[in-house]
């Protein structure tokens, strides 16, 4: 059977707390595993939520900031240790092709995993595969980062009546779904489109044309709200999103489930996320993220 769940890993953002570790999310998509933004203690994490090094098929890094990416050299590490049989690519900003060397190489280890690179310099398509596209687009934060987004591609929903009513049964059915059409009937006459899901990532930035493009029409949606509203003025200086900003950015965008995290240390109490999150009048599904809980991708429409 097919998963679509992301896993969280860890949820704080500079500061790691006693009860948030640093950044890491794990997205589940049928058979294979994207893990996005590996922070300090990702491998533990991983540990912790049952997710093996060979459940990993991608790793996008949004920035070079260490809450987002200092996990990686021991999930790189641990890739070679385990010997994963298949291949691993890795995304990320081709202006931090430096820290990205540092971090793969950090101490000596046996490599036998070859570690597909494929940095990202623009916006646009990053893989294109029967089950997703993956594209990029760039953020709004002190250092160059990008944010995910990931498309299903649209497909068709049989019509039980229109087929019974064109006399369409058995293995008929499959031969108007493969060839469109059987003898005078059309697929588009018994059949309707079935948008395909969309997920986006979204962490460190500002409001931009960025944010807004990831977040369209997302079934799912993952974005940082670093602080509070009342702190606009901090989140503006220091390259972030509040709470409100965020929800509206999904408000507007028709997301469906909308997941908070990246929280500043400097708040203990996650219910006013979801307060100011709701007072802007996201209207969808809200959750305030945690470490190792799984949230599952929206059943289709």
């Amino acid at each position: 059977m097919s998963v679509r769940e992301l896993v969280v890993l860890g949820t704080a953002s500079q500061v790691p707390t006693r009860h948030r570790n640093h950044n890491g999310y794990l997205l589940r998509w049928d058979g294979e595993g994207i893990l996005f933004d590996p922070g300090e203690g990702t491998q533990r994490q991983m540990l912790r939520a049952g997710v093996a090094a060979h459940d990993l098929n991608r790793i996008c890094v949004t920035h070079f900031h260490g809450d987002h990416s200092l996990g990686l050299a021991g999930v790189v590490q641990r890739i070679n240790l385990d010997q994963v049989p298949h291949p691993v690519t890795a995304h990320y900003p081709k202006s931090g092709q430096r820290f990205f060397d540092r971090l793969r190489y950090a101490t000596a280890y046996r490599e036998t995993v070859g570690i597909t690179e494929a940095p990202v310099n623009a916006d646009g398509d990053l893989a294109v595969t029967p089950a997703y596209t993956l594209e990029a687009r760039k953020l709004s934060h002190p250092v160059e980062s990008y944010g995910y987004r990931l498309t299903e591609p649209d497909g068709r929903r049989m019509l039980p009546e229109r087929l019974a009513a064109h006399g369409i049964t058995g293995p008929d059915v499959g031969r108007i779904q493969r060839e469109g059409v059987l003898g005078d009937v059309t697929l588009d006459e018994v059949s309707e489109v079935r948008s395909g899901q969309r997920f986006a990532f979204v962490m460190d930035t500002r409001l931009c044309e960025g944010v807004h493009a990831l977040a369209e029409g997302c079934d799912l949606l993952v974005i940082e709200s670093t602080f509070l509203d009342e702190d606009a003025g901090l989140a503006a200086d220091h390259g972030h999103l509040t709470a409100g900003q965020a929800a509206a950015v999904a408000r507007d965008a028709g997301v469906r489930h909308l997941v908070l995290t990246h929280f500043s240390q400097r708040y203990s109490e996650p219910e006013e996320f979801e307060r100011q999150a709701r007072a802007v009048g996201y209207a969808g599904e809200l959750t305030v993220a945690h470490d190792l809980l799984r949230v599952p991708v929206p059943k289709r429409r």
